[in-house]
């Protein structure tokens, strides 16, 4: 007899379960995640950093399937100063030309906010700044 009432338990525990699971006739309600357009804005003096730093980023992000375009290469500037050697103002007139030229990248994404911080976690080489702006899609 303690089988036909544990069986009997059972069938009313599968009844309970049917009932609190009926489908109530609207679609599951998923979560949704917001997806933003994401720039990341890479600048440095060096381009060899700038480059690897570029390509960690966008390795990263498409091992997460994200949307990537880039890297966008703006025109380098070029910062040029020319002064005088000497100085006071006696001897022949000799110049020093120094000039330093800063190298620019722009990834954009499309991603939640999340994600890129997961992606831009990862080790940046020395000299590289980083600037992450986010604008809705």
């Amino acid at each position: 007899t303690s089988a036909v009432e544990i069986n009997a338990g059972f069938r009313e525990t599968i009844t309970l379960t049917q009932k609190a699971f009926k489908d109530t006739g609207k679609a599951p309600v998923e979560t949704e995640v917001a997806i933003h357009r994401i720039r990341i804005t890479l600048t440095s003096r060096n381009v060899k950093s700038l480059e690897k730093v570029c390509a960690d980023l966008i390795r990263g992000a498409k091992e997460k399937n994200l949307k990537v375009k880039g890297p966008v290469r703006m025109p380098t500037k070029t910062l040029r100063i020319t002064t005088r050697k000497t100085p006071c103002g006696e001897g022949s007139k000799t110049w020093d030309r120094f000039q330093m030229r800063i190298h620019k990248r722009l990834i954009d994404l499309h991603s939640p906010s999340e994600i890129v911080k997961q992606i831009t976690s990862i080790s940046i080489e020395p000299g590289v700044e980083v600037e992450v702006t986010i604008a809705d899609a």
